[in-house]
């Protein structure tokens, strides 16, 4: 890990007017370095996931700053927006998101497709992901003839095909099984070592959390805690436990973590 490549200034969102407002974040303020596999956890409703969704520039903060490699995202507009989305994230969904008309393949270079990208390169960076992620051998089905493991690791390699400097994983085992999960989560975590891609991922889940090397913890809109990973030394056992404390305060608020 290096130097700073994602930084949140006083992020706020507010939904509503007045009497009616409700502020799903009240000015968080956190940095991500390069290659950082950075984990967000809270309750529902705590703000995790509009949180990801301004980083993803899918919805615009009421105040606040969102730099990325120094530069303002949230103030991007039509054609270098879209050039930004993607470019520079990749986005991996609960739900998978494949289409169902297209085969895993299809739907790993379709971002590239869309954006007018190199064919053979391309094709080449989706071989080398599909054997990274153990997807060779499926690569020719559609999505209704997958795992939902598979399916989850195709929409990691369709979300990481260009590249991006950052990758958002929005509960990204929330629908798999607990092998499937691990599996997956050990390719997320290889991604960083490997790619050097950075990966900011909101999750519900201590264990998922566990394979993370550092967490925020947010609450009614603010970060209130921070949890690192000591390594080496610290195992992913120790580490799951130490996360564990947290949530089990989380409805103390933060006096009462430990």
């Amino acid at each position: 890990m290096g130097k700073t490549l994602l930084e949140i200034q006083g992020l706020k969102k507010s939904y509503g007017r007045k009497e009616g407002e409700t502020k799903a974040l009240n000015g968080v303020f956190f940095q991500v370095l390069e290659g950082e596999f950075l984990g967000i956890m809270g309750s529902s409703g705590s703000g995790k996931t509009t949180l990801l969704n301004c980083i993803a520039t899918m919805i615009k903060p009421t105040e606040g700053k969102v730099l990325l490699a120094g530069e303002d995202i949230s103030t991007f507009k039509g054609k270098k927006l879209a050039q930004f989305r993607g470019k520079e994230i990749g986005y991996l969904f609960q739900d998978f998101e494949l289409l169902d008309n297209l085969t895993v393949e299809e739907n790993i270079l379709l971002p590239s497709a869309i954006h007018g990208d190199d064919q053979k390169q391309a094709e080449r960076k989706c071989m080398e992901l599909a054997k990274y992620l153990d997807m060779q051998e499926v690569l020719d089905k559609f999505p209704s003839q997958i795992s939902g493991g598979q399916k989850q690791r195709a929409a990691a390699a369709r979300a990481l095909i260009s590249q991006p400097k950052i990758l958002l994983a929005d509960e990204p085992t929330g629908a798999l099984d607990s092998h499937s999960a691990k599996k997956l989560l050990e390719k997320i975590n290889g991604v960083c070592e490997d790619f050097k891609t950075t990966v900011m991922m909101v999750t519900h889940d201590a264990n998922a959390a566990s394979y993370c090397s550092r967490i925020l913890f947010i609450q009614d809109g603010v970060i209130f805690h921070e949890l690192r990973r000591q390594l080496p030394e610290e195992s992913q056992s120790d580490f799951y436990r130490r996360i564990l404390e947290v949530t089990a305060a989380l409805g103390g608020g933060s006096a009462n973590v430990l």
